[in-house]
């Protein structure tokens, strides 16, 4: 009956924690995303390498015009929708999550996600069509990269390691083989026991 009751209160209203660490990452995302463009379009000539640590890890300004990592370029206004859908989604499901670890989660995806996003709507060429400022090169990698679409990679890290680890978005743990674990428990003596005593 206790554990029902911890259980209903777990499960109702918001929890102000969660939804307090998904806001501040994602705020911390957005604005560290669009600073980090600011300075870039600022400084950077386009189209150009700036090494930061020999040619292992480089600054080249691009201007993509498609999705992450520069792929599916010209279906721009495809990944606006995209990233307007995510965004309304995470905001609505938000009240939802009561796990931190789940808010950073959906905190890095919504602030990678709107970085992006505000640069495809209001950027050239036009709303909804803009291009989206990459600058981050590292060797052996193929495609030029930003700010928010490193912490969407994280995210869906993040996510893998807390499917994985059973937590769920209220917080509590699923036990690993709980159900076999159970089968496998030899009963004790005396307990359940058909067999006549000796």
């Amino acid at each position: 009956m206790a554990t029902d009751d911890a259980a209903k209160v777990r499960t109702a209203g918001v929890s102000v924690t969660a939804l307090v660490a998904l806001v501040t990452v994602a705020l911390a995302v957005y604005v560290f995303d669009q600073v980090t463009k600011y300075l870039v379009v600022e400084n950077l000539p386009l189209g150009e390498s700036v090494e930061v640590v020999g040619t292992l890890l480089q600054y080249f300004f691009v201007k993509n015009p498609g999705a992450a990592f520069s792929l599916a370029s010209g279906s721009t206004w495809i990944f606006s929708v995209a990233a307007s859908a995510v965004t309304v989604f995470i905001i609505f499901f938000a009240r939802r999550i009561r796990s931190t670890g789940w808010a950073i989660v959906f905190g890095m995806l919504l602030g990678g996600t709107t970085g992006n996003l505000t640069d495809r709507l209001f950027r050239e060429p036009s709303f909804g069509l803009g291009h989206v400022i990459d600058f981050i090169q590292v060797a052996g990698f193929p495609a030029v990269f930003n700010i928010a679409d490193s912490f969407i990679v994280a995210s869906m890290g993040l996510f893998i390691i807390l499917t994985v680890r059973g937590v769920g978005l209220d917080g509590s743990r699923t036990p690993h083989g709980g159900a076999s674990a159970s089968v496998a428990t030899p009963a004790e003596p005396g307990l359940d026991d058909d067999r006549p005593s000796r």
